[in-house]
């Protein structure tokens, strides 16, 4: 397994894999691994012939007072897993190569980033949807892995991707779940043993709204209100939105027909957790 540390190793690594005929397949994150990034891994792997997982930690996708500076790393922990789940290359950037001083050029999307998580953090977009260009432009992949939990990124890098007319295939790896229903996150570290407890609720609060769809209810709001007063029963919560939206354009829909988004953005203590799933009442 390769492990390049600059664009220009990166580059030149691509260019030789391609000019060979082969195909090469990008999961970008930002490090710390759980078993939902592996997954991602083992989703990339015989999608191409050779896999990239990038590890950048992007402090372009966080605002003031965010969790740039507390974000766990263990790089070495990481590079180990990678090569143990079949990785090819691991590209390590610099927040120096990657944003070079006088750097100016941000890109935007002018409405997916308007809903959802957007609302609380209006920069994050802007420098996932910047990263996400760099690194499809420095490793060409012709494939790429994002996970659904993040579901309003996987959606912005989807239209980005349309938009910008790249030939790369988008796909998405499924939420993974600690065995007690718990989405697994890096940020799931920052929780106390009782928070931890309290996190819970994000999933139990998404089966209680699929329950009560699969019994017939169909209103928005009665459905928002029951996820919102659930989830603060539960000690050291603050629902920061719960909405139900289309799952393509992730605007907001007054009853669920079809298939229908729900999604959450929660803070246990003083960690933000998200979560989502996609309900059809249909099936």
């Amino acid at each position: 397994m390769e492990i390049l540390r600059s664009k220009k190793e990166m580059q030149a690594w691509s260019e030789g894999v391609l000019a060979q005929g082969l195909t090469i397949g990008l999961v970008p994150t930002m490090g710390y691994f759980h078993q939902g990034h592996l997954s991602l891994m083992e989703k990339g792997r015989p999608l191409c012939n050779r896999l990239v997982v990038s590890i950048f930690v992007n402090p372009t996708q966080f605002g003031e007072n965010e969790d740039l500076d507390a974000y766990p790393i263990d790089i070495e922990r990481d590079i180990e897993l990678a090569g143990k789940t079949g990785v090819d290359a691991v590209f390590l950037p610099t927040r120096d190569d990657m944003y070079a001083p006088g750097f100016q050029t941000y890109v935007e999307l002018t409405d997916l980033p308007n809903h959802l998580c957007g609302k609380f953090r209006p920069i994050h977009f802007k420098g996932v949807a910047t990263v996400v260009t760099k690194l499809f432009n420095i490793v060409k992949p012709q494939v790429a892995v994002f996970g659904q939990k993040d579901y309003q990124q996987l959606q912005v890098i989807r239209r980005l991707t349309r938009d910008l007319d790249w030939n790369i295939r988008i796909e998405a790896g499924e939420i993974f779940r600690e065995p007690d229903g718990l989405a697994m996150s890096s940020r799931n570290t920052y929780l106390s043993e009782e928070e931890r407890s309290s996190a819970l609720s994000l999933s139990k609060a998404l089966e209680r709204a699929r329950q009560a769809v699969a019994e017939g209810t169909r209103d928005v709001t009665t459905l928002e209100q029951d996820v919102i007063r659930f989830i603060s029963s539960f000690a050291h919560t603050t629902v920061e939105y719960a909405e139900f939206c289309h799952p393509q354009t992730l605007e907001n829909v007054s009853t669920v027909e079809g298939k229908t988004l729900l999604a959450l953005a929660v803070r246990v203590g003083n960690t933000r957790l998200i979560d989502n799933t996609v309900i059809d009442p249909d099936n």
